[in-house]
């Protein structure tokens, strides 16, 4: 087992159980010296509503950039996106499995849009982080209600806040966010069109064995423990993330809902719905030639998640 992990940098929306780890010592108390590495410099910051499709994008542009470089051993982001990283990660990044927080995504449209339901979001190009989670949780969203050549997206900056801002901007006329800036959305009159909750997976090199895995989610596991208990303590992590954003600073933890933090256990991948989602994303032309086994490590995730 490693007693040094490199972990990519995360935020609550996505990672709050690992930060309260780190934070609260429970990741020292299972002999991991844990060290949050930078990542993302080349994440797109403007929306550019030229660009319309993934297809060609770097995957590594935010999650997984600072693991590429060899900065770092592991991180974490959704499940979709992890897909398309591992068939294309150069390091021989493999998922070891679910990470803990289930986080919830929304589509918002402006206070003076014309679109009430999803189904005037029909050729509508609603701006997505490519690669990123929520370009995913838009797609599948959005099938619900409208068919494949009806669902439009173009590019939308990385981070929920300047996507916020560019909706603001009407630089674009529909976009994603997460917590919580659905809330800021919400305080300042936008509408959400859809909403859902969505899974993301650990990414991690060779460096990070089944042990070294296993003492991780003995720690996040603790966290977990510890978030549900009292979620609105753990709900001033989200404001005080973003503390430099005076929308998000005036917040209060009555602002934000309960409901929409969720975290559980770490757990594997269940094959029925890898292979689902393995076939979705080939549907959407968004993986290769690869098989769905080579996406995810069995051998160390069997062995992480023995409890």
């Amino acid at each position: 087992m490693a007693s040094k992990l490199q972990l990519e940098s995360t935020s609550p929306f996505q990672g709050l159980p690992e930060l309260v780890a780190f934070n609260e010592g429970l990741f020292a108390a299972e002999g991991l010296e844990v060290e949050f590495v930078r990542r993302g410099e080349q994440a797109p910051k403007q929306a550019d509503r030229s660009i319309t499709s993934a297809i060609g994008l770097n995957p590594f542009a935010s999650h997984g950039s600072s693991v590429e470089s060899g900065k770092a051993a592991m991180f974490n982001a959704c499940e979709w996106g992890n897909y398309c990283r591992v068939e294309q990660s150069n390091t021989g990044g493999r998922q070891l499995g679910r990470r803990a927080i289930v986080t919830h995504g929304a589509i918002v449209v402006p206070p003076d849009s014309p679109v009430y339901t999803a189904q005037q979001l029909a050729n509508v190009a609603v701006g997505v982080p490519y690669y990123a989670s929520t370009h995913y949780l838009a797609l599948l969203m959005l099938e619900g209600f409208l068919p494949r050549d009806a669902i439009k997206t173009c590019l939308a900056p990385n981070g929920a806040g300047i996507r916020y801002r560019a909706l603001l901007n009407h630089e674009l006329d529909a976009t994603t966010l997460t917590e919580p800036y659905i809330t800021v959305a919400e305080r300042a009159g936008c509408r959400i069109i859809l909403e859902a909750p969505y899974y993301g997976t650990e990414v991690a090199t060779d460096e990070v064995d089944g042990e070294t895995y296993k003492a991780f989610n003995r720690a996040v596991r603790e966290a977990v423990r510890r978030i549900n208990a009292n979620k609105r303590k753990y709900l001033q992590y989200f404001i005080d993330y973003h503390n430099s954003d005076p929308e998000v600073a005036a917040l209060t933890v009555d602002d934000l809902r309960p409901s929409r933090l969720v975290v559980v256990d770490p757990s594997p991948i269940p094959e029925d719905e890898a292979r689902r989602t393995y076939e979705w994303m080939r549907s959407w032309g968004l993986l290769g030639d690869i098989s769905w086994q080579e996406l995810v490590d069995l051998d160390r995730q069997t062995l992480a998640h023995q409890v």
